[in-house]
């Protein structure tokens, strides 16, 4: 992607990181609209052409969970029906993750289905923040970057910790992330049943 060729653009899950992130690039946030009818359903509006673009959302799917990732999956439809050369999602929080695996015969594995409603609609490449469990990669058939937020959160947590502190995993799925924290900040890690 040549950085002229690149639309950056705001989902409705968080504004003010989509702000933050564009300063930090040095660009500014294409025009987009998000509203809903009164149902509740999504309504996209893309305020500006993106044929032939290269198209990067900043949308993390955080509660509510459902229509952020609504949000997400009808705004890059948008964009696939309006001939945009790619779709690359930045999605700092991905929901369903935790849902990774079969825990029962009548369960879903909710992480692989949002992967495959994702590629459908057309998104090209996702970026994640310190997903829940690497073996979510697995379930695309797409490009994923899982990025660690671990060196700079560390880093900012350093001064509020003390030697009697302990970083605690709630659960197994999230014991990898909990041991990076704990070999960053040199302290013990514990771990959760739940």
């Amino acid at each position: 992607m040549r950085h002229e060729e690149v639309l950056f653009f705001a989902g409705p899950a968080n504004p003010p990181l989509a702000a933050a992130v564009a300063r930090e690039l040095g660009t500014s946030i294409a025009p987009c609209a998000f509203s809903a009818f009164p149902d509740g359903e999504v309504s996209v509006e893309i305020g500006t052409s993106v044929a032939g673009r290269d198209v990067v959302l900043l949308q993390p799917t955080s509660p509510p969970v459902n229509d952020h990732l609504m949000a997400l999956l009808s705004f890059t439809d948008a964009c696939r029906r309006a001939s945009a050369a790619s779709v690359t999602a930045v999605v700092p929080y991905f929901g369903y993750a935790r849902s990774d695996r079969r825990q029962g015969r009548r369960v879903p594995v909710s992480a692989s289905m949002v992967a495959d409603l994702m590629r459908s609609v057309g998104v090209s490449h996702l970026i994640t923040l310190d997903v829940h469990s690497p073996q979510i990669e697995g379930f695309f058939r797409i490009p994923v970057d899982d990025c660690s937020a671990v060196p700079v959160l560390a880093d900012a947590l350093r001064h509020h910790v003390t030697e009697r502190s302990v970083v605690v995993a709630p659960d197994l799925g999230a014991a990898r992330l909990a041991g990076a924290y704990g070999q960053r900040l040199e302290l013990p890690v514990a771990f959760g049943s739940g």
